[in-house]
């Protein structure tokens, strides 16, 4: 028993770290909305749809609700606090429409998880059924956020190219479900396993089609890239004929 929760718990640590990583995945935009002082065309969704879904895991490892989940608790009070620094710069550097839509899916994010938890804190009094509620809840966004790169992938077979669907991430996803699924089948946990395991095959999926597409991807950008240096020396070939136009009729 000793050797199982020692093993549980190293594989849990190296799935927090992993997870870590992920959270941090988007900070080049959110660096990119702070230098440019706009949120430009990025939607806030993936955001809080994160925030909401690390709250809601955050319930769920505490001790009161689920006991021995400490690893849980701490990732995702980690990814809570990274999701919450991303969801504010979004409101600080969105205006109008934008600013408002960000504003109200927050403010959701937060009634949900405080509704939620006070129903089950004050009407449900075991570990069991707490863990049942929120296990539930947990299960079914995080099911949400990995059904997510559907659409990607969706538009990665339609194009060939993987070129808006970043290796690293995909990686980084297939080791994150690949850690969080042996954590949960060691002592075995429902509600991470579904999620997880789910994540892990469309992180296999997105690999799959890495795979398949590499050399058309490489092929279309370089393409393109052939494609604008003909185009800026067509604009160099024009510039210079009207220069030397000019100082004739001169």
């Amino acid at each position: 028993m000793v050797a199982i929760d020692t093993m549980r718990t190293a594989v849990g640590i190296v799935g927090n770290a992993i997870s870590l990583g992920l959270f941090f995945s988007p900070l080049p935009t959110f660096i990119r909305i702070w230098k440019k002082k706009s949120v430009e065309e990025f939607s806030v969704i993936p955001y809080v749809a994160t925030l909401l879904n690390c709250m809601l895991w955050m319930v769920y490892g505490l001790p009161i609700v689920h006991p021995n989940s400490t690893l849980v608790l701490t990732i995702n009070a980690a990814g809570t606090a990274i999701e919450l620094c991303y969801v504010i710069l979004y409101l600080v550097f969105s205006d109008g429409p934008k600013r408002l839509k960000a504003l109200l899916l927050f403010l959701g994010d937060l009634a949900i998880v405080g509704v939620v938890s006070a129903i089950v804190l004050i009407f449900f009094h075991t570990h069991e059924r707490r863990s049942l509620i929120i296990g539930i809840l947990c299960v079914i966004f995080c099911i949400i956020m990995y059904l997510a790169p559907l659409t990607v992938m969706s538009s990665v077979i339609k194009t060939k190219s993987v070129e808006y669907m970043p290796l690293s991430l995909s990686v980084a996803s297939f080791f994150n479900g690949l850690c969080w699924t042996i954590y949960a089948l060691i002592r075995f946990d429902l509600y991470i396993t579904i999620p997880n395991t789910l994540g892990l095959l469309f992180s296999i999926t997105q690999l799959v089609l890495h795979v398949l597409y590499y050399k058309s991807t490489k092929m279309q950008i370089a393409e393109r890239k052939k494609k604008g240096e003909v185009g800026l020396t067509n604009v160099i070939v024009v510039d210079s004929l009207k220069t030397s136009t000019s100082e004739q009729s001169q």
